[in-house]
């Protein structure tokens, strides 16, 4: 009976908790199903009536649609490939003994506080202009022509700048996981004369197989709305625009808040498919 009421009672504390969430996640999901099938212009004579289905057809005929699809699941991908590689290496680097220990992981995890948009200007300005950055200068140290970053190489430096502003977030998830490891079983494995190689293979690697399952995740969903790093640098030109992109220059060029509905529709359908993708082939890790 006891048992029976602190649940009850627990139900009822969390009720206004879990009430504001629905009710903060399923209001603007609603207003956008339903401004969706409407023309609504606010600029322009406000509430045009229902159109339907026509909203969602214009804009998966746009010819700009699955070029922006791509784009986005290459940007999501890369990233995650970065960050999860570099995020183990660093993991692992902080993990062993050294000199100001804690500062050098401070300075390694501080990026990640850094404002999108900052950190996208600070990338643009100080370190890929093509007179005055920093690589311009180092390439003609080296005697080269500088590059334009953000016009010959847009979608790698895309890819830079993001992953560097998350690759903090999978080192500082990663190296909880490393230290949560059993250091005896490595000393076991040493001791019986496995190599550096077989030892990360065999013990450290699967010991991190559900921390990188999180930080897969977790990143996949902010990085399908990415936008604040392609707004600052690139403005969608060069092959960057992404589906949430292609989203806000519709509504901008239309004024139809109807068609960037419909675009938020397809965007959450993305959304769902990747994360069911990544919840059948990753997820099973977090079972483990």
């Amino acid at each position: 009976m006891a048992t029976q009421h602190s649940r009850s009672a627990a139900r009822i504390m969390m009720a206004p908790a879990v009430i504001l969430l629905l009710g903060w996640m399923l209001v603007p999901l609603t207003m956008t199903l339903y401004f969706s099938f409407k023309k609504y212009l606010p600029l322009r004579g406000g509430d045009l009536g229902w159109v339907g289905f026509d909203n969602y057809i214009r804009f998966v005929s746009s010819s700009a649609f699955w070029p922006s699809v791509q784009t986005t699941l290459i940007i999501v991908g890369s990233v995650l490939l970065i960050t999860v590689c570099l995020g183990v290496l660093l993991a692992i680097l902080l993990d062993q003994p050294m000199w100001g220990q804690g500062v050098v992981r401070i300075l390694v995890i501080a990026p990640f506080f850094v404002m999108p948009t900052v950190s996208a200007l600070v990338w643009k300005n100080m370190f890929m202009d093509p007179v005055n950055g920093l690589f311009a200068h180092l390439w003609k140290v080296f005697g080269a022509q500088p590059l334009e970053w953000l016009s010959d190489a847009s979608l790698p430096s895309i890819i830079l700048i993001v992953s560097w502003q998350w690759l903090p977030f999978a080192t500082l998830i990663l190296l909880t996981a490393i230290q949560s490891l059993d250091s005896e079983q490595l000393e076991a494995a040493e001791m019986d004369g496995a190599p550096p190689l077989a030892r990360f293979g065999f013990i450290t690697l699967p010991h991190l197989s559900r921390a990188v399952t999180i930080v897969i995740l977790i990143q996949t969903i902010f990085l399908l709305a990415i936008f604040a790093e392609i707004f600052v640098t690139t403005g969608g030109a060069f092959g960057t625009r992404t589906l949430t992109y292609l989203i806000f220059q519709r509504v901008l060029e239309s004024q139809n808040i109807g068609l960037g509905s419909a675009g938020g529709v397809y965007a959450i359908i993305l959304a769902n498919i990747v994360a069911i993708f990544l919840m059948r082939i990753v997820g099973k890790n977090l079972d483990a």
